[in-house]
């Protein structure tokens, strides 16, 4: 796999860049070298295709999959922030090692995870296979069916899973969802990661206020996933909302 990170002399962001990539490289990868790039003409730029400092290319791919037959020496945002989002970085380099085998942990299996496995399903490559479990299994949350129906992927024949009933064997990767709660434990050699997101189910208030909650994290999920297996998936959710 060969990781760059793009950069011009002078980038505030350059070193925290470098440093968050080497940290996901060296979890996920281990053993995999992460070369820093300078582009310091316009030419190079220009021949690079250099989308601002600081850019993250895997096998040669832009991390946001974006490209530019121009290139200028300018700066780079991410969701106006000056470093690409650890989640982005991870899901770039899960791209490239080709998982065929997904986990997504939570502890109820009720939300979070279970909309996970459905919006995975909907975008990975056929031959990958995609399940969801949690430490104390409940029941599937009709909010969590109804928002995933508005964008068609039907979960309704989902139930909660406890992690001892999924192969370990099967599993080459996890992603465990908890934010305020303990994550549950799950045997086996995988790659492990952890994408931190609030519990849509401990939302209360109206039906509506409710459901809100689930389509952000739906949207969340979506936005990311899409980016794990390649498709563009509109914009990144407000994160002020």
């Amino acid at each position: 796999m060969q990781v760059e990170v793009l950069v011009f002399e002078g980038c505030p962001h350059a070193g925290e860049a470098m440093a968050r990539v080497r940290e996901v490289v060296g979890h996920l990868a281990p053993g995999t070298s992460v070369d820093r790039v300078e582009v310091d003409t316009p030419e190079k730029a220009a021949a690079l295709g250099f989308l601002g400092s600081p850019s993250v290319r895997i096998n040669g791919e832009d991390i946001e999959r974006r490209s530019t037959s121009r290139g200028s020496l300018c700066c780079r945002t991410y969701a106006g922030k000056g470093v690409p989002p650890e989640w982005m970085v991870e899901a770039a380099v899960l791209r490239a090692l080709k998982p065929e085998g997904i986990l997504f942990l939570c502890v109820a299996n009720s939300a979070r995870s279970q909309m996970a496995e459905g919006i995975a399903r909907s975008l990975a490559p056929a031959h990958v296979r995609v399940w969801s479990a949690g430490s104390r299994p409940t029941r599937v949350r009709p909010e969590a069916v109804a928002v995933l129906s508005e964008i068609g992927v039907d979960i309704s024949g989902h139930r909660s899973k406890t992690v001892s009933e999924i192969e370990s064997e099967k599993i080459d990767t996890i992603i465990t969802l908890c934010a305020e709660e303990e994550c549950p434990v799950f045997a086996g050699r995988a790659r492990r990661l952890h994408w931190s997101l609030p519990d849509p189910g401990a939302v209360r208030g109206t039906e509506g206020e409710r459901l809100a909650a689930f389509r952000h994290t739906r949207d969340e999920l979506r936005f990311r996933l899409g980016h794990l297996f390649g498709e563009s998936r509109g914009e990144a959710p407000d994160p002020r909302k």
